[in-house]
């Protein structure tokens, strides 16, 4: 027996996305396409809307990218670093900048900061302090996301 016998609709994964009602989706389901996790959301005014964030996966590969490429170049010059740093953000700023995934792209600038901490805090015995780190943000600072239009 199965809920098709019962009269209940059995649906494939592929129309469950399709389901969508006057309220809002059937069901609320994600998935993922193209590096973003496609999701129901309420827009500005209250409604029901299609959204996207950075998937997950490849949120945790553009992080796992920036801390090995820190921990192979952490005794490069801290200019060349911060060079290179921000070419990596830049990228995934201009892919993963879409309206509704800033929070998102902050998150890696945050956890991107951090890393580079991490790295040259082991390159020395006496490590780094954060209060040394943010004046090496002031004299070197990472790119900050900023809002991209659809045009």
């Amino acid at each position: 027996m199965n809920a098709a016998d019962h009269g209940a609709a059995v649906f494939t994964d592929r129309a469950r996305h399709a389901m969508i009602t006057d309220k809002g989706p059937y069901k609320p389901a994600t998935f993922d396409f193209l590096g973003f996790t496609i999701h129901w959301g309420k827009s500005l005014a209250g409604k029901w809307a299609v959204k996207t964030r950075t998937a997950s996966d490849r949120f945790q590969r553009a992080l796992r990218g920036i801390s090995q490429w820190c921990k192979a170049h952490r005794h490069e010059p801290l200019e060349r670093q911060q060079h290179v740093l921000n070419l990596k953000l830049r990228g995934h700023y201009g892919y993963y900048g879409r309206p509704g995934n800033r929070a998102r792209l902050w998150t890696l600038l945050h956890w991107a900061t951090r890393v580079w901490w991490r790295w040259l805090h082991r390159r020395s015995q006496r490590g780094l302090s954060w209060a040394a780190m943010n004046r090496l943000l002031k004299r070197y600072p990472l790119l900050k996301p900023t809002a991209v239009r659809i045009v």
